[in-house]
């Protein structure tokens, strides 16, 4: 099971990967360079391409996740053009370090229509994969609709990479707290979700998830995560996710508060508990029926 949490790059993205695996880790999450700042980096390939080669070697999978200010709801300005190349340097790194994709949020848009703004995401989108051929993918995340209610339905996230130039460029991040916030998961409506997921093509290319409990109750809208277990989600909330094979197959990304030792090995190792737990459930079950029959 590819359980894991964000993980700085101060030691590199070789020492990231290492740190991943020290701690128990099946997958991890970083930030390719400043989280605050859309500057071009000149990052060490070695490093990365040594990161990606102990990755294959320990069987761990990682994701990247954008800096802050990117904003693909930007009109055309030099903020946009400042996006597009810091989102291609992006790439750039993900690709070297051998990870999945790119995680990217919708973005803020202040205009009265949303068309307009779902017009310019698809502008950003198209000008950045206009000349990528790498295999890391751009991995558009769900928000929990603060401000604003974009970027929250499946339907939106699934139209927007229908209509892209490359949308076989394009995967899917779910995150657990942001589905929760905006009430499009609401910890008993699992299987409702799955359903609709499969019907709109959200699920066939979802590639990550970002394992977060919510500070806040359903539809609060807030994007406040919390440890698993101690959120409003819960762990019985978790545990029908954590049933779905699928769910089991893709790296769960921990972005929640870090421990007392200032890591998150215990979580992930709770974590790891509660799927062995339903795993013990599951085949308890199953020596029940064949005594019955």
């Amino acid at each position: 099971m590819p359980i894991g949490c964000h993980i700085s790059i101060r030691h590199g993205y070789l020492g990231a990967a290492r740190t991943a695996a020290a701690i128990g880790a099946g997958a991890f999450q970083y930030f390719p360079k400043n989280p605050r700042s859309l500057a071009i980096k000149a990052f060490d390939r070695k490093d990365a391409e040594a990161c990606a080669q102990f990755c294959r070697d320990k069987k761990l999978l990682s994701i990247a996740h954008s800096p802050y200010p990117v904003n693909l709801a930007a009109a055309p300005s030099d903020l946009r053009r400042v996006t597009v190349a810091s989102l291609k340097n992006d790439l750039e790194i993900v690709e070297a370090c051998g990870s999945i994709g790119l995680v990217v949020h919708f973005g803020k848009w202040k205009g009265s229509d949303l068309l307009e703004g779902y017009k310019y995401i698809i502008d950003t989108l198209d000008q950045v994969l206009a000349d990528w051929e790498g295999e890391a993918l751009i991995l558009l995340e769900n928000q929990a609709g603060e401000g604003l209610s974009m970027g929250t339905t499946l339907e939106e996230l699934t139209q927007i990479r229908n209509l892209t130039e490359k949308p076989h460029k394009i995967g899917f991040c779910l995150d657990t707290c942001h589905s929760f916030a905006s009430g499009l998961w609401t910890g008993t409506n699992t299987l409702e979700l799955e359903q609709k997921a499969k019907k709109l093509g959200f699920l066939p290319h979802l590639r990550a998830v970002h394992l977060n409990d919510s500070a806040y109750p359903k539809l609060s809208g807030k994007d406040r995560h919390a440890n698993i277990g101690r959120g409003h989600i819960g762990e019985e909330g978790f545990r029908g996710l954590f049933k779905r094979p699928w769910f089991r197959e893709l790296p769960l990304i921990l972005e929640t508060p870090a421990g007392q030792n200032g890591s998150h090995e215990d979580e992930i190792r709770k974590v790891k508990s509660l799927f062995a737990d339903l795993n013990v459930a599951k085949s308890n079950g199953k020596k029940s029926r064949g005594k019955l029959q």
